[in-house]
């Protein structure tokens, strides 16, 4: 199957969970997750009607923006951030998913100040709790949200999550429902509108969707399986 064919296959069962949940469909952004990708595949994903693409890795993804920058792209940075490469990812990324710990917080602010923006970002919860996964624990979450209040060159737009990985779909449920809750709470609390809620991957975005997802990041299921 052609990019262009699973992509449209993607958008039909975004449009089939949000209606079923009674969800515009349109409020779901299909985010391609191309790292490792050539950008000969990114340029075939995006005449299949792809805007938005997130990468992994900084260097990596600096490359393949400036090889790219005949088209107009969103750009995000979904992959783990280390204070050392900010400097970069505030230049080169409309949106970070990755914020996770005050000093990035800190880093995030200083380095967007530097070239007069204001960076939005969304907050990396570890849903489950995984010492291998990035992302604050959810009992620290507001602590953080708190924090990045103070920071002016810093907008938290939501929340973003990678649950434990399952064979089974239904098994991220209740991850994506409890970072909808938190989001919520915070909006409740702090008189806020987080409109952002990133969530579900290529084996259980439709699941995401359905609870609320507004934008999914899809990478196998777009490009076939990685080439390392």
């Amino acid at each position: 199957m052609e990019i262009k064919e699973r992509v449209r296959s993607i958008l039909d069962r975004i449009h089939t969970s949000a209606k079923k949940v009674g969800r515009n469909p349109e409020e779901v952004i299909l985010l391609a997750a191309s790292k490792t990708q050539p950008v000969e595949k990114i340029r075939e994903a995006f005449e299949g009607g792809i805007r938005y693409f997130g990468e992994n890795r900084v260097q990596e993804g600096m490359k393949k923006i400036q090889q790219l920058t005949d088209l107009p792209i969103h750009w995000h940075l979904i992959g783990g951030l280390q204070t050392n490469k900010v400097k970069y990812a505030v230049k080169h990324f409309e949106m970070i998913h990755s914020l996770d710990r005050k000093p990035l917080a800190d880093e995030i602010d200083k380095r967007a100040g530097k070239i007069g923006k204001i960076q939005p970002v969304l907050i990396e919860v570890n849903v489950g709790e995984e010492e291998s996964k990035y992302g604050v624990s959810p009992s620290q979450l507001k602590e953080l949200f708190e924090y990045t209040l103070n920071k002016g060159n810093i907008k938290v737009e939501g929340l973003m999550c990678i649950p434990p990985y399952s064979e089974d779909k239904e098994a991220s449920r209740g991850y994506f429902a409890q970072l909808r809750e938190m989001r919520d709470s915070l909006e409740r609390e702090f008189g806020v509108k987080l409109p952002h809620l990133s969530m579900g991957m290529s084996h259980d975005f439709d699941v995401a969707v359905e609870e609320g997802a507004t934008i999914v990041r899809v990478g196998t299921a777009i490009f076939g399986e990685r080439q390392y």
